[in-house]
């Protein structure tokens, strides 16, 4: 079942083509790649899927529902949540507090928040971070101010998770433990659509990969298909 589509996605900021007419989908349980040189459109697309940024050109759909024009928290409460290429949390606030804040949104209305509470709790364990819940997330290194937004993103019990460069200015280890981390999202039932630079990473976890350059779908493909593909190569794996 495609869970996530677009057709003829396009996105223009003056004379700029951001995106030029676009065709995506992800398949629901699939973990997807997003790829491309700085600039080629990919975080845009991210904008244009979560309604950061308004599609006035193409149609995105979500679980076969049309939600081009939709507000972001509309789509956040169908099931859509996404992570940020600038980490977004609240500093001030403890880690957990941050989570709790994500799960008040994913609970039903009426439900006790003392449920909120406690898949917080619990899904600050599942990104490992239980020791650090009452740390101000100002104060958490990047890796754990990262998974910090993650376990915020699952907290509002998303059906398909975005996550723009989960990887980005971690070390090998931290790489390794984040990888690790997608598959268990996807494990429990999540499917994920990820922004990567760190190419180890993006071929190690991926199912399918879709690369962008200079806003324009180039090629699609499974890790190895990307990793033989002439253009890929030259555009942004190097010779």
């Amino acid at each position: 079942m495609r869970i996530l589509e677009g057709e003829g996605v396009s996105k223009h900021f003056g004379g700029l083509a951001a995106l030029s007419n676009v065709d995506f989908h992800v398949d629901a349980g699939e973990i997807v790649g997003l790829i491309g040189p700085n600039g080629a459109g990919k975080t845009t697309l991210f904008n244009l899927v979560s309604a950061a940024l308004t599609t006035k050109q193409g149609v995105i759909k979500f679980k076969g529902r049309k939600i081009t024009g939709l507000k972001p928290h509309q789509i956040c409460r169908m099931g859509l949540a996404r992570t940020f290429q600038s980490v977004k949390i609240f500093g001030n606030m403890p880690a957990l507090t941050n989570v709790y804040i994500g799960s008040l949104f994913g609970i039903p209305a009426g439900t006790p928040s003392a449920y909120a509470a406690k898949g917080a709790e619990e899904l600050l364990e599942f990104v490992g971070l239980s020791a650090s819940k009452v740390t101000p997330a100002k104060d958490l290194t990047l890796v754990n101010q990262k998974r910090v937004e993650v376990a915020r993103a699952l907290a509002t019990k998303p059906e398909l998770l975005l996550l723009d460069e989960l990887m980005a200015g971690l070390n090998p280890t931290e790489v390794a433990q984040a990888m690790e981390l997608v598959t268990k999202i996807r494990d429990r039932g999540i499917t994920v659509f990820v922004i990567e630079h760190v190419m180890k990473a993006i071929m190690g976890v991926c199912d399918r990969i879709i690369v962008l350059h200079h806003g324009e779908k180039i090629a699609e493909g499974t890790p190895q298909e990307i990793a033989n593909n002439r253009a890929v190569v030259e555009v942004y794996l190097g010779e």
